[in-house]
């Protein structure tokens, strides 16, 4: 491959942090990793290749028939009927050529000016697509941020879009990468162009794009089996992780996928977010479409992970992150970075790469959601506007109890082959890592899935039938649906890198424990003037080290205190009032399908100061807040040149290697301050209810925090 700089070409905003080539270690790598990839089933078949070409230009010629009925029902002259078109686009990971068997098509449709969204799109075309016999599954969204229309075509997913451009011949050779595509057109349709635009901008952006497009198979696969695939649980999406690979083909132009891979965890562990990433300067253009510009716009700034997209109108496209799904994503990045590190000095492989995490033998506690409907359409609508709202759940659990309790949501849902209209969606929780706790302090979050439950049932498709349960349970309690093949595994996993890397933590902080425990039962035992008999002394200093030993253990765990009580008692606590908000029948559970009793006892949830039971992630990445640079965006409206000239300065864009000098870290050990900055709307912050409780001698003093399960709703 001809390199960079021999051909004079630069991709990117910076220079490339480095020119060289792979080495033969490298080129073996990548086929191993080809080769991986291609084992565990990431690329189709040339049979099904074949069918997706065919199924598009079926697609292709339903939308000119399309175009041309309803052409002729307008009334259009006999040379507009003539030159009336429509034509097909495809954009996402079918587009980058990423895609895999099975995976769906993203395709636009891009009509004149008379063909209208609401008439003709999810009129005349909704009803030519209904009649056909090879279509199947049609569910129209014109209410959707992005309206479209899914189906399957001759067996193929399709996600049609639909773009009305102010042009009354729509060209055959039309090209939609011009900026003056969105001369006059509406914001729906920028939002529909706006996929195809930025695909077909990454391709023209990366230096080399089948190294490029290996790489992206490798990163997705990686995101997909570590959890934090998934834009709308929070994480990141396809179009993201995208862009982040592309940036570093961009940064390392001829480097193979093998060295790609690596840098780009080596990159991103120590970017400095909220820096953005960016594959060109930002084009503020000419048709006044508003660009992400932290400057100007304030809710902007409260953005923690920018990846901006390339293509006019430049946004965010991951604006969806949250403060603790950045820190479980940074986590993983340190995580692969370490891996890729053995994997040079032959100590690991791609399998331990790709190691599936272990969400639910990650925490000992869970928030189980819950959601039911009369029929499988009134359960997909009720799943895709629940899923939008699970966000929010989290971002006010951490909010109202200040960061104290964390949440780790699964990017998935389950559901049970029992039950064909009933899924649950689950959230790890644990409280913050690194946090001395105090004994009796509690934690309520009642309110707070009250106001959750508030938000959901305020669906303005909600029909009867449509139902939610929020309950709290315990890892012992986990429905068999969970787990693969529905059979629960007798033991934790053993033998991964995880878990070796956790027992490595937990071996090194018990023999440091021990250690200062150690010390300071000597430092005790000479301080005391005792008796002067050496056995006596020795017999003491025995003693007291029987009793820190004993505390040790103690201090291990720290236990949940769950109340759980059913709504026809009412609340216990009568400042927060009726629980059950729900305007349908709503059961709580506690594992288990049947209702909880009506005054269960009180449940003790232990969650384990240790990573063994807790985020292998944990020990590696404090809990990340935005830096520096984003305490100064919200105190102050002026950001002025700062974005810009971070973004333009070769330092501050390359915080990606091992050049770039080392983060200063906080008080806390982190990169990032304590606080976090959501997109949430502001609501009056409230302390969390603290009960403390008498002491009382035991073997295994606990700290109580306390979490509400929701009851039953009496005479719903």
């Amino acid at each position: 491959m001809a390199s960079v700089q021999q051909n004079g070409q630069r991709f990117g905003i910076t220079e490339p942090i480095s020119l060289g080539g792979p080495t033969e270690l490298d080129v073996i790598k990548t086929r191993e990793l080809e080769k991986h990839l291609q084992d565990v089933g990431l690329y189709e078949s040339k049979e099904e290749a074949v069918r997706r070409e065919e199924v598009l230009g079926i697609l292709d010629q339903i939308v000119k028939t399309w175009i041309k009925t309803i052409s002729r029902t307008k009334g259009l002259n006999d040379e507009l009927l003539h030159l009336a078109n429509a034509k097909i686009f495809t954009f996402g990971s079918y587009r980058l050529g990423v895609h895999g068997p099975g995976a769906d098509i993203d395709t636009l449709c891009v009509g004149p000016r008379h063909a209208t969204r609401e008439g003709d799109f999810f009129g005349e075309l909704q009803r030519m697509l209904s009649e056909m016999p090879e279509v199947t599954e049609l569910h129209p969204v014109p209410d959707a941020h992005v309206p479209l229309m899914g189906f399957k075509l001759n067996g193929v997913s399709i996600d049609l879009l639909y773009a009305q451009l102010p042009l009354w011949v729509i060209p055959e050779d039309l090209d939609i990468s011009q900026d003056s595509i969105l001369q006059n057109a509406d914001e729906q349709t920028v939002r529909s162009l706006n996929g195809c635009r930025v695909t077909d901008q990454i391709l023209r952006l990366v230096p080399n794009i089948q190294n490029f497009r290996t790489t992206l198979r490798c990163m997705r696969f990686w995101a997909k089996r570590r959890g934090v695939y998934s834009n709308v649980s929070g994480f990141l999406g396809g179009i993201n992780w995208a862009l982040l690979v592309a940036r570093i083909c961009q940064l390392y132009p001829n480097a193979l996928p093998n060295m790609l891979a690596s840098r780009f965890f080596r990159v991103y562990n120590q970017w400095r977010w909220p820096n953005p990433v960016l594959l060109c300067s930002m084009d503020e253009g000419s048709f006044g479409l508003q660009v992400w510009d932290p400057r100007r716009n304030p809710k902007d700034r409260l953005h923690i992970m920018p990846i901006i997209t390339p293509a006019y109108p430049c946004m965010n496209s991951s604006y969806n992150v949250s403060a603790s799904t950045l820190r479980i994503m940074t986590g993983e990045f340190q995580r692969g970075k370490e891996i890729c590190e053995a994997m040079e000095a032959n100590k690991a492989d791609w399998d331990t790469l790709f190691e599936p995490f272990a969400f639910f033998e990650a925490y000992k506690n869970y928030l189980q959601i819950d959601i039911s409907a009369a029929n499988v359409n009134d359960l997909r609508k009720w799943k895709g506007w629940v899923e939008s709202r699970l966000r929010q759940l989290t971002l006010k659990i951490e909010r109202h109890t200040y960061d104290m309790l964390q949440c780790h949501p699964h990017p998935h849902d389950f559901q049970d082959a029992s039950r064909p209209l009933h899924c649950s969606y689950f959230m790890g929780l644990q409280r913050k890592q690194g946090v001395p706790a105090a004994e009796g302090e509690q934690f309520d979050i009642r309110r707070t899935v009250e106001e959750f439950k508030h938000t959901v049932n305020a669906y303005t498709l909600w029909i009867p039938g449509m139902e939610i349960s929020v309950s709290h349970i315990k890892r012992r309690s986990l429905p068999n649906y969970v787990f693969p093949g529905g059979v629960r595994p007798s033991h934790t996993s053993k033998g991964t890198w995880d878990s070796n890397r956790r027992s490595e933590h937990r071996n090194s902080s018990t023999s440091s424990a021990l250690a200062a425990a150690t010390t300071t039962t000597e430092m005790s035992s000479e301080s005391k003037a005792g008796s002067n008999s050496p056995v006596d002394g020795k017999k003491r200093k025995w003693g007291d080290n029987e009793t820190l030993t004993d505390q040790l253990r103690k201090s291990k765990h720290i236990a949940v205190s769950v109340p759980v009580e059913n709504c026809e008692g009412g609340s216990p606590n009568p400042s927060v009032g009726s629980i059950c908000s729900s305007p349908m029948k709503d059961y709580c559970t506690n594992g288990k399908s049947e209702p909880i009793s009506k005054d269960p006892p009180e449940n003790v949830v232990a969650f384990s100061k240790e990573p063994a039971e807790s985020l292998p992630i944990e020990k590696i990445a404090t809990p990340q807040a935005p830096s520096q640079e984003t305490e100064e965006l919200e105190e102050s409206f002026d950001f002025g040149n700062q974005v810009v000239e971070q973004i333009s300065h070769k330092v501050a864009i390359l915080t990606a290697t091992a050049t770039i000098p080392p983060f200063e870290a906080t008080s806390n050990g982190s990169a990032f301050p304590n606080e976090a900055v959501e997109e949430l709307e502001v609501l009056p912050m409230r302390q969390p209810d603290a009960a403390h409780r008498p002491s009382v001698q035991q073997r295994k003093p606990i700290i109580k925090l306390s979490f509400t399960s929701l009851g039953k709703t009496n005479g719903k």
